[in-house]
């Protein structure tokens, strides 16, 4: 399965750099000044593999877990990978072009490619739940994204740990623009819900 390699590979380069060698998340920072100056290509994917602290690891994790597995039975495992590259790829273009002309500016996490599988997710099982620990009661999937949102937008304001907080919008709305250009009917089914 798909989202069992992705996850697997991001918490194992996560923990190593975490743990036992902070140069590897250091060398995968994604810096958009350097990206095309100094050739770091590899950044736009290394970045992803590695987090600032074990929060941000479980975070991502979870949330990926949570999304990553009903959604990879629905679509299957070769558009799960497509899709969560396709975030990937739009998150680091948005990061890109708002931060090109800013040497200073590094980031990290898997954020905008899980917000993607997220978002897409949402379109396909519109009325599912998750049951986040110690919230007692299941949330609505649409509310949990919605309050990553809102969260994400908070947090954006006072930049901590190079997490790319700005990487979560420009990720749901490539979840989204997946699912309509490969399956509009998904969206079809979604939107008849609402009614």
């Amino acid at each position: 399965m798909a989202s069992i390699l992705i996850l697997g590979l991001t918490v194992i380069v996560s923990l190593t750099g975490l743990w036992f060698a902070p140069a590897l998340i250091e060398r995968n920072l994604f810096r958009p000044y350097w990206f095309l100056r100094s050739r770091q290509y590899w950044t736009a994917v290394g970045s992803a593999l590695v987090h600032g602290s074990l929060a941000h690891l479980l975070l991502n994790a979870l949330s990926f877990w949570f999304f990553a597995v009903p959604l990879e039975r629905a679509i299957g495992s070769l558009r799960l990978a497509v899709l969560y590259v396709f975030g990937l790829a739009v998150s680091d273009a948005g990061t890109w072009f708002r931060h090109r002309n800013d040497p200073n500016y590094a980031c990290l996490g898997a954020s905008g490619a899980i917000l993607a599988v997220l978002f897409a997710s949402i379109v396909y099982f519109p009325s599912q739940k998750i049951l986040i620990l110690p919230i007692p009661i299941p949330i609505p999937a649409p509310l949990f994204a919605v309050g990553y949102l809102l969260f994400s937008f908070y947090a954006g304001r006072r930049p901590r740990g190079r997490i790319n907080h700005e990487a979560h919008f420009d990720g749901a709305l490539a979840g989204l623009l997946f699912v309509a250009l490969t399956d509009p009917s998904a969206w079809l089914r979604a939107l008849s819900l609402l009614r």
